[in-house]
């Protein structure tokens, strides 16, 4: 029976576990941290976007990092396969609004707990508290692990799935590219990717915890469009964050390194379902029904009450001023602020905070097809210690699970 050595029992290191196990090998899965599946936990706010109910061309669009390395891994194993696995374990899914997937109980721990059932029916050897040390590499061949204990596990194929460097207390900490440097990888640059964005207008942060749905929001640079997303985003205490704030981090931070890009804004569009004539219409009406009422008081049902105070400033209205006293020129002042609030972006939020790993294990230096190293036989890579990266929606986890999937089957053979 073939030995195989999975190494980080994440997303990708259960699903390669359960994938070598179910081809007939003997499956040693080791993990640092005391349980596994700390990441998916808190993944989809604890409620786990398992995958995105997409075709696969759309899937590696929405991979910006390295997205058509993965081709081959998200056809061998698909949402559909992730989402029959679940279901077969008692997982049922549900499909809610952008294709995202999730668990009909809005629990990631089901989703772990499915994983683990799946390991255990397979007959993997499960070791938790159990952090990798060093790789053992003989002849250019992968021949398995020392962990930090003293321990040595000894395969005929070793699977490194160590996650990437975000979130370090659910266990990926970068131990991965250590690894794989030390086997003679090259390691592109980390960098956050789907983080959250910190902004240079105070009163941004001011707005610390009020979120906002069905807006737009925009990245600038210089004064051009480079993205643009739907949905919702929240102010925090640094600036801004939310789904579609995570979504557009990747394009602001790529125009923030660019030495050309000028200054990087956000602009957010508060009525995007509204033209701006549409707009114009729908305040004079608000200003007939409140024309006795002073200006401050006259946005109730335009907009959220914290935001209120904030809008008007910028709009350069006096608060005080009667509604029928507002000109023209002021009421059309509001409508572009309604439709452009706009931010200035000074940076992202540390790896650390970041959702996603951008960077890793350089992709030229592992066969796609069956996520084995070019450099070393028998030593296979999955996950997110590989360099690829997704938006958010379920591709990111999609791509653990696949990958996970192949170099689970590729090293078992």
């Amino acid at each position: 029976m073939k030995q195989v050595l999975i190494i980080g029992g994440g997303a990708a290191g259960m699903m390669a576990a359960v994938s070598a196990a179910r081809q007939g090998a003997g499956v040693v899965l080791l993990e640092k941290m005391p349980a596994l599946g700390r990441k998916i936990l808190i993944t989809g706010k604890g409620r786990c976007n398992i995958t995105n109910d997409c075709d696969t061309p759309t899937m590696i669009r929405n991979m910006p990092g390295n997205g058509p390395f993965l081709y081959s891994a998200l056809n061998a194993f698909t949402n559909r396969d992730i989402v029959e696995l679940l279901e077969n374990q008692g997982v049922p899914t549900k499909t809610e609004r952008g294709g995202r997937v999730f668990p009909v109980s809005d629990s990631a721990r089901d989703v772990v707990a499915a994983l683990e059932k799946a390991l255990r029916a397979a007959g993997v050897e499960i070791h938790t508290g159990e952090p990798v040390k060093e790789l053992l590499i003989a002849g250019g061949v992968a021949r398995g692990a020392v962990t930090a204990k003293g321990r040595t596990y000894e395969a005929d194929a070793v699977v490194v799935c160590t996650g990437g460097a975000s979130y370090p207390g659910t266990g990926s900490s970068g131990d991965g590219y250590r690894m794989a440097a030390e086997a003679g990888h090259r390691i592109i640059p980390l960098k956050p990717s789907l983080v959250p964005l910190e902004v240079e207008e105070e009163w941004a942060k001011e707005l610390q915890g009020l979120a906002l749905k069905n807006v737009t929001a925009a990245v600038l640079a210089g004064s051009q469009k480079i993205a643009e997303e739907f949905g919702e985003l929240l102010f925090t205490h640094f600036g801004l964050s939310g789904p579609i704030i995570l979504s557009l981090s990747n394009a602001a931070a790529k125009a923030l390194e660019s030495k050309t890009a000028g200054e990087v804004l956000v602009e957010i569009n508060l009525k995007p379902a509204l033209s701006a004539e549409t707009l114009d219409k729908r305040l004079q009406r608000d200003f007939a029904k409140f024309s006795r009422k002073q200006f401050k008081n006259a946005l109730g049902e335009l907009l959220p009450a914290r935001l209120i105070e904030v809008v008007i400033d910028l709009a350069h209205i006096h608060p005080d001023k009667a509604v029928h006293q507002i000109t023209k020129e002021e009421r059309l002042r509001l409508a572009d602020t309604l439709q452009r609030l706009t931010l200035t972006v000074t940076g992202t939020r540390p790896l650390s905070e970041a959702i996603v790993t951008a960077g890793g294990v350089d992709t030229r230096e592992i066969n796609p097809s069956r996520m084995e190293s070019k450099l070393i036989k028998n030593l296979f890579f999955a996950g997110e210690v590989i360099d690829f990266d997704g938006y958010t929606g379920g591709f990111n986890l999609q791509a653990a699970f696949s990958t996970g999937f192949v170099a689970g089957k590729r090293a078992a053979e």
